[in-house]
């Protein structure tokens, strides 16, 4: 692999920060702090709205234990799907709108999801398995991207470490077991689409007020 060009120019500038770490946290706090809307988002659309469903359909009875492993399955590959779909339109029309328009569906959907997935039904659980994984799916998609670019190069990579692994831990790696207890305490299904929609509602006027990050398009 060659270095990228941009940071060829700053070791030949001499503006290589000793310690782009503390430089991340202390010019570029603004950006940290979108990094972590961003990847929260992405964290537990992913982790609760996907990962965590096989689990949760068979803790509520939904299905059985194979047939939300299945489910899962099909999750997976719409989340294939609909990743290059949303990172041409992000591409088209922008990373702001995207991620508004995504956070707008991260909160109004996954609440619907879940009591839809408790039902009962096959049908109805692969429905609800299959939309949360789209809007997971999305997020990622514009996410990888907008993440690495709320900051400028000289500290890009400390600061997008930080910002998504830090997000990644609290709203990824706790939630599954979070959204669980949850459900085995209250019995209620709405809780891990309810810690979803919160998480969105939180995010989201952050990303109203960020600036657009996409390259600008030629004619």
């Amino acid at each position: 692999m060659e270095e990228s060009p941009d940071f060829e120019r700053l070791r030949a500038d001499g503006a290589l920060h000793a310690r782009p770490l503390v430089h991340a946290v202390s010019q570029q706090w603004g950006a940290l702090l979108r990094a972590f809307a961003i990847s929260s988002l992405g964290s537990i659309t992913y982790y609760v709205g996907i990962t965590y469903v096989p689990a949760f359909l068979t803790t509520t009875g939904a299905v059985a234990e194979a047939d939300s492993l299945w489910l899962s399955t099909v999750a997976a590959v719409a989340v294939i799907l609909v990743t290059p779909f949303v990172g041409v339109l992000s591409d088209r029309f922008g990373r702001r709108p995207a991620l508004i328009v995504l956070a707008a569906c991260s909160a109004a959907l996954p609440i619907a999801m879940f009591r839809l997935m408790s039902a009962g039904s096959i049908g109805a659980a692969l429905l609800g398995a299959v939309v949360l994984a789209l809007v997971a799916g999305g997020v990622s998609a514009v996410g990888a991207i907008a993440t690495g670019e709320q900051f400028t190069h000289e500290s890009r990579a400390s600061g997008l470490g930080l910002g998504y692994t830090v997000a990644t831990v609290v709203f990824g790696g706790l939630t599954p077991y979070v959204a669980q207890r949850l459900v085995e305490t209250t019995g209620s299904p709405l809780l891990p689409g309810i810690m979803i929609a919160v998480v969105a509602v939180a995010a989201l006027p952050v990303f109203v007020r960020m600036r657009e990050t996409a390259p600008r398009r030629a004619g």
